[in-house]
């Protein structure tokens, strides 16, 4: 399937006459024909049926062509914002970013954006993941960028690839110089968590129960920032991504295994919500940015 098939099967839908359609996408009729053939040939469904001298499309044809007309009005669009890139963008871009990744991917990402674009507005906050969700259903931000929610409800979720948490520890505490550490040996260790409300904090203790283990949890709090500065002045452990303490140098990273505690990182959209140049824009930064490892990759 090729998209001059798309495009000659919507001609027709619109039509529903093969001499006007074929004017319309400049072939003869007869290719036009063989060409609505072959698009049916591939879907496994006649599209159109022939009534005497009408033209009229089967459940079938009617079934495809919201999607197809989606899909080329898309296409259609990405094109004529390629081919208007010489001029630069404007508008506002609003940024919900959680603590994790407004500590280096989201500057790193707007230093490209807006030297490309310094007539956008941007707005950047670090918020949680609850709050992420909600302000982009409530049209409060364009873009979010915050782990796979739990419910997506009316949210779009691009993943961006999976990240393994570590332990957190300070140059003192007991675990310091070890390179790797069993869940299971967390128990009755003092620990600092997010609070249960928090997707990583259940994802956690599903963990914790799987092999036995009943950490202490002498505190909670809801910033990942509060968290490590806990960590820096006693001897306590928390569980992070390993981009909160990429840039601390008095916090000790400890892999986690048997298991592995995993999340996922990725783009938040409002489902079926309109996405200006500018959003789209930024949202390829961001992809570019962690396919080119200027992020970090969780080790192997």
């Amino acid at each position: 399937m090729e998209l001059r098939h798309l495009r000659y099967f919507t001609a027709l839908a619109e039509r529903l006459n093969f001499t006007h359609a074929a004017e319309k996408v400049h072939v003869t009729q007869s290719t036009l024909s063989h060409q609505i053939k072959q698009l049916e040939e591939e879907v496994g469904h006649r599209l159109f049926d022939r009534v005497g001298k009408r033209v009229v499309m089967t459940e079938a044809g009617e079934t495809l062509l919201p999607a197809v007309t989606k899909a080329l009005h898309e296409i259609d669009e990405g094109i004529r914002t390629l081919k208007g890139s010489a001029r630069q963008l404007s508008g506002m871009v609003r940024i919900g970013a959680t603590h994790t990744f407004n500590i280096s991917l989201i500057p790193a990402c707007l230093a490209t954006f807006l030297t490309n674009n310094p007539s956008v507005r941007v707005t950047v906050e670090e918020l949680s993941a609850a709050e992420i969700e909600e302000r982009i259903e409530d049209d409060r931000l364009d873009i979010g960028i915050a782990y796979r929610p739990m419910d997506l409800r009316d949210l779009w979720f691009e993943p961006l690839y999976n990240e393994e948490m570590v332990l957190a520890v300070g140059s003192e505490h007991p675990f310091a110089h070890r390179k790797r550490i069993r869940v299971v040996e967390l128990h009755r260790q003092s620990l600092v968590l997010l609070p249960r409300e928090f997707s990583t904090r259940q994802m956690l203790d599903g963990c914790f129960e799987s092999v036995g283990a009943e950490p202490v949890v002498v505190a909670e709090t809801n910033t990942i920032a509060a968290m490590l500065s806990l960590v820096r002045r006693m001897e306590i452990a928390a569980i992070v991504s390993e981009q909160a303490v990429s840039e601390m140098r008095d916090v000790r990273i400890v892999a986690l295994e048997s298991p592995t505690p995993m999340r996922t990182p990725g783009i938040l959209w409002k489902r079926d919500g309109e996405r200006a140049a500018a959003v789209r824009s930024f949202a390829a930064i961001v992809r570019r940015a962690v396919s080119s490892a200027k992020l970090k990759r969780p080790r192997e």
